[in-house]
């Protein structure tokens, strides 16, 4: 039977391509990677000098402030699932990943808010990033950490740079949504009192985006804290080593105390993402219903003399 049968070399191609830009651009990434290890070492030296009890009234206060009375239950949970970190004696590597989850999340958002707005603006650059932000939601996550170990070698830097990419779609994404689907009648509006472009940014379409931004802020947060396990595989410190650890060695006590205390950082920071952007939806909801209240007043108001 007719067979159609030819091969590309297309891994010697990415292959012969990525170690021509390590041996040319091997300086800049040097460069990167020490500006990468800089700040997850500020965030760890924090953590880890703070006492842990401190980091937990941090969390309480956070809780209460994104849910209000509602974030007295999200506050005693947090707390409860914390003390689990620290009996399992977990609390070091817990601060590791937590400051490997807050660097690379703040680079993908720095990165995809941006690009989000831009792709909302333009359909051109839209058309553009929609496959590329394809290609890194459908690559196998494992796949990033492969050119990151050849660009920075082994740490903690190839962590944050694969977790960086593989986390950044859903900020793009949540972005362009989120100015697309602002009333366009109320832009118009902003437009008609002469506010510049820049501006109706600013004080109308990023606000009233703000939920939806969030909601792409909360699937930044998750997909990093999922690449934690990955990246510990390419020595990055904290809960993923832990857990790589474990099984290598078939050790089920440390992977079941590693794994539950990622779990549990996990939670922590859904629900406390989730609470800040249901409760701007709701200020917004709010606020859009004011003023449809006022519309239709006015337009009773406007009626009631043509009636008489």
């Amino acid at each position: 039977m007719f067979e159609i049968d030819f091969g590309i070399p297309w891994g010697q191609w990415v292959e012969t391509a990525t170690r021509w830009i390590v041996d040319v651009f091997g300086i800049v990434f040097d460069v990167i990677g020490v500006i990468l290890d800089a700040p997850y070492d500020f965030f760890y030296m924090i953590l880890s000098f703070v006492p842990n009890w401190v980091v937990m009234a941090i969390v309480v206060v956070l809780a209460i402030l994104a849910k209000g009375t509602r974030g007295i239950v999200l506050a005693i949970g947090s707390v409860i699932g914390m003390l689990f970190i620290v009996s399992v004696g977990q609390w070091d590597n817990a601060m590791r990943t937590l400051s490997l989850v807050l660097v690379a999340s703040i680079l993908a958002l720095v990165i995809a808010i941006p690009t989000g707005i831009w792709a909302a603006k333009s359909e051109r650059a839209s058309r553009v990033i929609r496959p590329i932000l394809d290609f890194f939601q459908t690559m196998p996550a494992m796949v990033y950490l492969i050119p990151a170990l050849l660009l920075f070698g082994v740490g903690v830097v190839p962590g944050i740079f694969a977790t960086v990419i593989f986390s950044l779609p859903p900020g793009v994404r949540m972005t362009e949504l989120g100015i697309r689907g602002v009333d366009k009648e109320v832009v118009e509006a902003g437009r008609a009192f002469g506010a510049t472009p820049n501006r109706i940014l600013r004080q109308i379409e990023l606000p009233l985006a703000l939920p939806s931004i969030m909601a792409g802020v909360n699937q930044v947060i998750m997909l990093s804290l999922s690449m934690v396990v990955i990246a510990g595989m390419v020595g990055a410190a904290g809960l993923g080593q832990q857990v790589t650890q474990a099984l290598q060695s078939i050790d089920l006590a440390l992977g079941f105390e590693a794994g539950l205390s990622v779990v549990v950082i996990a939670m922590i920071l859904d629900r406390l993402t989730g609470g800040i952007g249901k409760k701007r939806k709701r200020a917004a909801d709010s606020t859009k219903s004011a003023e449809q209240k006022a519309e239709q007043d006015n337009q009773e108001q406007t009626a009631a003399p043509v009636t008489a």
